[in-house]
Order: C-alpha cells, then sequence, then structure tokens
C-alpha cells in the first residue's frame, strides 16, 4: 500500500497559507487540499498570475501535491454563504469561480478540482436546478477537459446532489465524460449511504479522482477528529489501496483551525497507523514528518516505456493508450493529435512509478513507439507547439529516445524560461548532454529560481570546483544583503569546499 496523505487549507483558516504548507510538509504530508479563499490564494485579488507561479515554485520545494478545492463559504457573497451556486438565478458567478480554479489548476499541475451543486433556493423549481446543474457541469468538464484537470464533483449531505446515487444521475446525464469524476468523502459515506464504507469506496472506485476523510456517525453530518466517530477505518484504506487510487486522500476537517498544527499531527499519525493495521503500508507512524523536501519528485534514472505502460494500465481510459500506441507505430504523424489528449483520457494522478504522473507517462510511451528516424523531428515539434505540461513531458521522455545529443537543443530552451517546472525537467538524466558550462550554469539558476537541488541529475558527481565558485559568490552577495542561500545549495557548497579544498 502506498496511499498518499494530504490535509485541507480549509483546517487552517488562522494561518498564512505559506505557514500552512510549511506545517504539513514538516509533519509528513504529501500533499495539501487548497480551498480558494481570500485568505488563501483568492482568485479574485490583484496579481494572481504571480502568486500562482510563487505556489507552483513553493509546492515543488517541499513536494507537495496538490487538489483544488472551491467550498469556500463567503467568498462570492459576504451575506449568503456558498452562494451563488450553480442552481441560482445567478449561477454565471458560480460558473466564473469554477473556470478560474481550473485555470489555476491546470498551472500548478493540480490532480484535480473539486466542487459540489450546493443546496436548491426554495424559489428555484427542482426541474429548473437540475437542467442548471447539467448544463454548468458541462461547461465546467469541457473546459476542465481541454486543461487537462479532472473535475472531482462531490455529493456532499443536505445539498441538491447528496449520495452516490445523485452523482451517478448527473454523470449519466452528462454523457459519462472522462473528465468529470468523482471526489468522495469517507465521513458521508458513514452519515448517508447505505452500504458500508469500505463497499462505498469500491463501488465507487472507478470515477475516483479525489478523496476526503474524516470520522462522522450515521446521519449526523459533523467531520470529527479519527476516533470520535463511528468508522473503522483500516478496511476503508485496505479499499482504496485495493482499488488502485493514486490520489490524494485530503484530511477535511474544516472546524478545528483553532487548533490545527496539533490536529493535523494527530490525523497522520492515526492515518499512518490506520495503513499499517489494514495489511501493510510503505511507510508506519514512527516515520511521520520525515520525509524530506522535495522527495516525492527525486531525479535519477528513467523507467523503461514498458514498466510505465504496466503503470498505466489502472487509469487507461477505457483501451485509449492502446489504441493510440497502435496508431502511432502506423502512422507516426498522429502522435501531435493523440499527445495532447493524454492528460484528458489518463489523467494527470500520480503513479506508482515515483515522480511521474499519468500524463507525462502516456507521452512518454507515446514517444517511445515512434520509430528512430521520426523521434528527433516529432519531439522537437510536439516541445515547440505544446503547452507547458507537454513540454515537460517531452524533456522527461527524451533519454527514452534514440536521438544521442540531437535534441540538446530543447534543454537549452527550457532552461532560459522562467517556468520552474520546465527548468526542473530540463535537468533529468538527459542534462548529460549538457556542456560543463551550460550545466553549471543551469544549476546556479535552480538556486536563484528556488528549485530544489533533488531534481539535478547526477548532481553529487558532476559539481566540480567551478560550480563550487560560483555559488560562493552567490554566498557572498547574499550574505551582504542579508540573505542566506537556500538549505541544499548551502549544503552542496559546504560539502564542495571540504571536497576540493576551497
Amino acid at each position: 500500500m502506498n496511499l498518499r496523505f494530504g490535509y485541507g487549507t480549509n483546517g487552517f483558516a488562522n494561518h498564512r497559507l505559506s505557514d500552512t504548507l510549511a506545517v504539513l510538509a514538516d509533519l509528513g504530508y504529501d500533499g495539501v487540499a487548497l480551498t480558494l479563499d481570500h485568505h488563501h490564494l483568492d482568485p479574485y485579488a490583484p496579481g494572481l498570475a504571480r502568486r500562482v507561479s510563487g505556489l507552483a515554485t513553493r509546492l515543488i520545494e517541499l513536494g507537495l501535491s496538490v487538489v483544488v478545492e472551491t467550498g469556500a463559504r463567503y467568498l462570492l457573497d459576504p451575506r449568503r454563504k456558498h452562494a451563488p451556486t450553480l442552481l441560482h438565478d445567478e449561477r454565471e458567478v458560480r460558473l466564473d469561480f469554477l473556470l478560474r480554479a481550473v485555470s489555476i489548476a491546470s498551472d500548478l499541475g493540480a490532480e484535480a478540482v473539486s466542487c459540489w451543486s450546493g443546496v436548491r433556493p426554495p424559489s428555484v423549481d427542482p426541474q429548473l436546478a437540475w437542467d442548471r446543474l447539467v448544463d454548468g457541469c458541462a461547461r465546467l468538464t469541457e473546459a476542465a477537459s481541454k486543461a487537462g484537470v479532472p473535475v472531482g464533483f462531490e455529493p456532499e449531505p443536505g445539498m441538491f446532489v447528496q449520495d452516490l446515487a445523485g452523482w451517478r444521475a448527473l454523470h449519466r446525464a452528462l454523457g459519462m465524460p472522462r473528465a468529470f469524476g468523482l471526489t468522495l468523502d469517507i465521513g458521508h459515506c458513514r452519515c448517508l449511504e447505505p452500504e458500508p464504507v469500505a463497499d462505498c469506496v469500491t463501488a465507487a472506485a472507478p470515477w475516483l479522482v479525489n478523496v476526503q476523510i474524516e470520522d462522522m456517525r450515521r446521519g449526523v453530518h459533523e467531520h470529527l477528529e479519527f476516533g470520535e466517530g463511528e468508522i473503522d477505518f483500516p478496511p476503508v484504506l485496505r479499499a482504496l489501496a485495493d482499488a488502485g487510487y493514486r490520489g490524494l486522500v485530503g484530511v477535511e476537517l474544516p472546524r478545528h483551525s483553532h487548533a490545527a498544527p496539533e490536529v493535523a499531527r494527530r490525523a497522520v499519525t492515526f492515518l499512518l497507523a490506520a495503513a499499517v493495521q489494514s495489511g501493510g503500508a510503505d511507510r508506519t507512524a514512527a516515520t511521520a514528518g520525515q520525509r524530506a523536501p522535495g522527495q516525492r519528485r527525486p531525479a535519477g534514472a528513467v523507467p523503461a516505456p514498458e514498466a510505465l505502460r504496466a503503470a498505466l494500465a489502472t487509469v487507461d481510459d477505457g483501451g485509449w493508450l492502446d489504441e493510440a500506441l497502435r496508431r502511432v507505430a502506423a502512422d507516426p504523424s498522429v502522435i501531435s493529435r493523440l499527445f495532447p489528449a493524454a492528460a484528458r483520457r489518463c489523467g494527470r494522478a500520480e503513479l506508482g512509478v515515483p515522480g511521474w504522473t499519468a500524463d507525462e507517462a502516456a507521452r512518454a510511451v507515446l514517444l517511445a513507439t515512434l520509430p528512430a528516424d521520426r523521434a528527433a523531428v516529432q519531439a522537437r515539434a510536439l516541445y515547440r507547439h505544446g503547452d507547458a505540461a507537454e513540454k515537460r513531458a517531452v524533456l522527461r521522455a527524451l533519454p527514452l529516445l534514440p536521438l544521442g545529443a540531437s535534441a540538446v537543443e530543447l534543454l537549452h530552451d527550457a532552461i532560459r524560461t522562467n517556468d520552474t517546472r520546465l527548468v526542473a525537467a530540463a535537468l533529468g538524466p538527459y542534462a548529460a548532454h549538457l556542456d560543463p558550462a551550460a550545466w553549471r550554469q543551469a544549476v546556479v539558476k535552480c538556486v536563484f529560481m528556488g528549485i530544489p537541488l533533488t531534481c539535478v541529475d547526477d548532481l553529487d558527481h558532476r559539481a566540480d570546483s567551478e560550480l563550487a565558485a560560483m555559488l560562493a559568490g552567490i554566498a557572498d552577495e547574499r550574505h551582504a544583503a542579508g540573505r542566506e542561500l537556500p538549505a541544499d545549495a548551502a549544503a552542496l557548497l559546504a560539502r564542495l569546499k571540504a571536497e576540493k579544498g576551497i
């Protein structure tokens, strides 16, 4: 079992977002469920692009995955909780917010955007409310599909769509699109679903893109700390693992902000112990908080295409990838149409292969299918015409292709950008083809941009006295300005000084 646990920022309402992330990373969480709100990444405040870019960098530094939640209480209307929804007369306000959330999620590399129906206003006829909900979800799903971000629709007790049966009806009304998935709240299953909680997980597994977790009692919609309700958690975690669920399992305790750090500590300790009790886990409660920042995205050897393909078996959309590989083998030119579709058809969740998401793995496998005489041309074209996620996938796939050093120009292009994800991807194993001067400059750029040096492949062997001198110069400049090197750069400089006698 290798479940990944996260924590919702709505349970840290009294903390700055930056402090929240640091606390969660220190506690050993793998990710964060980010509720867009006036105090946590307000989507309506000035400088959104800059703030999102900074947050994306910080998440990488801390090794935290993210899902975007849209359940802020008074963000859209200071007088009405959660209003307007997709059911209200002013539903376009809610839709605009949801579309902003999709855009933010795409820029953050989020695993999903989560939303719900809301409560039907008494003045709105049930059929009209249903029609509005279907229309709004269809428009949201279309935008999310284009952005490569799955929608996780959450049934919420007391809302217009409150249970799994309601979600299934909505899914059918939408035509059962792949991009419209399910956010399953474990406590809600105990609150009102007729089946045992573990059985609910198993039944919902094919559509899961996001999971929220807390304790709860039958018939009472109150989010409780673990052990205060009626749920037996080891079988629930076992069901998630057996279903092959790869997304975050996010603790949802929105009324516990008054003691957030301690509540979060108790929660992760409980969950890790429950995972062990469920029949085995890769981590135990004793290891909580010992994961180093950035550890979830290690540099190193690229897995073989066969390993990536095997890992993708659990997320392939009805055999879409098998058919795509067959078509690329028959006609390499079709990869230009199939490559962008990988995120929509396979999702963006992390796979069992460390450091790889489903869309990146699918795109790498597609590229590896190309014949040797077409690989270089197609890789360059896909990189030049792709969005940031597609460019990153090309960079990560380069070591799998029979290119030699012919594609090193793509690394130079990526390193010139200010996109932290592209710079990090450019310093993977294919960076062995960078000449020493270019490689040193790229490492220095990581230091300036705050990119963790864990992304730099073969750093220990390639770091030399010239890189040490460059880092020492930066350290002197920062010290004079009252600032310090990032911890990983300072540790590297100290080691190089000791080894090289600088």
